[in-house]
C-alpha cells in the first residue's frame, strides 16, 4: 500500500493502492506509520508524499467498503483521516511536500491539506464530490473559507465541480504548478532545499508556523468527524453509497 525510498536525506513516500488509492483504515495506518518512521529518522530531513498510481493521487474514501462498516468503524476511520493524520503531520519536525499527479478528490483533498506544501501537475484535477455521493466535505468547511473566501469555498464545496491545477494555484490551495513529468522531480528538488537547512531551525520554524496557521482546524475537526459519521447513517447517505456502488444517479428523497 505504501512505497518508501530514502535518498540524500529525502524520504519519498508513495501511496500504492490500485486502482485509485481509495482510502481505507489499513491504508491510513500504513501511511501514518511511514510518516512517523520518516519523522523519527535523523538522517531524513524532508519528506515527499506522492502516488505510485499513474494519473491518480487519491480518489477519496473507498466508498463500497463503507456500506458494510459499523458506525464505530466509520467514526474511527474518519477521525484518523481528519484528526490523527493532521496531528501527526503537524508534529513532524521536518517539512512534507505533497506531489499531486492526476485526480485528487474528497478525502484525497484531506490528505493533501495536511502537508506543508503542495506541488501539482498542470493536468492535475481537484474536487469535493461528497454531496453527490451522499456525504459532506465537513472538514473543509473549517479551513477552505479562510483560504479562498466564503463565496468561492461555497462554490467548490456545494457544486462539487472539478477544477484544474491553475485554478487551484490562483485560489491559494497549492504552491506550484509544473509539467506533469516534472512533479516528483520538482518536489524532490524542493525537499533537498529544505534538507540543506538547519534541522533545528526547521523544527522550530515549522512548529511556530503550524501554531500561527492552525486557524481552529483542531476544534473544527472534532465536529467534522461527528458530522460525517452521522451522515453515513442517514437515508441520503445510504442512497448515495448505494448509487455509487451501482453506478447510477442517486434518487434523493424530498422530505
Amino acid at each position: 500500500m505504501i512505497k518508501t525510498n530514502v535518498e540524500d536525506g529525502v524520504a519519498e513516500i508513495l501511496i500504492d493502492s490500485p486502482p485509485v488509492n481509495g482510502i481505507t483504515d489499513p491504508l491510513l495506518t500504513a501511511l501514518m506509520n511511514a510518516l512517523s518512521e520518516a519523522g523519527a529518522d535523523p538522517q531524513i530531513r524532508a519528506i515527499v508524499l506522492g502516488s505510485a498510481i499513474p494519473k491518480r493521487f487519491c480518489g477519496g474514501l473507498d466508498l463500497p467498503r463503507f456500506r458494510t462498516s459499523t458506525p464505530t468503524e466509520i467514526h474511527a476511520i474518519v477521525n484518523k483521516l481528519y484528526y490523527q493524520l493532521y496531528e501527526l503531520q503537524s508534529s513532524l519536525p521536518k517539512p512534507v511536500i505533497a506531489a499531486i499527479t492526476g485526480a485528487v478528490r474528497g478525502g484525497g483533498m484531506s490528505i493533501a491539506i495536511t502537508c506543508d506544501m503542495v506541488v501539482a501537475a498542470e493536468d492535475a484535477t481537484f474536487g469535493y464530490p461528497e454531496l453527490d455521493v451522499g456525504l459532506l466535505p465537513a472538514i473543509h468547511y473549517t479551513h477552505l473559507p479562510r483560504i479562498v473566501g466564503k463565496p468561492r469555498a461555497f462554490d467548490l464545496l456545494f457544486t462539487g465541480r472539478v477544477f484544474d491545477a491553475h485554478e487551484a494555484l490562483a485560489l491559494g490551495l497549492i504552491g506550484r504548478v509544473v509539467p506533469s513529468a516534472e512533479v516528483l522531480s520538482e518536489a524532490r528538488a524542493l525537499a533537498r532545499v529544505f534538507a540543506g537547512k538547519s534541522p533545528e531551525l526547521m523544527r522550530l520554524g515549522k512548529a511556530a508556523f503550524v501554531r500561527a496557521t492552525e486557524n481552529g482546524y483542531r476544534q473544527g475537526a472534532g465536529s467534522a468527524v461527528d458530522l460525517v459519521s452521522t451522515v453515513f447513517g442517514t437515508a441520503a447517505g445510504q442512497e448515495g453509497l448505494a448509487a455509487f456502488a451501482e453506478k447510477r444517479k442517486p434518487v434523493w428523497r424530498t422530505a
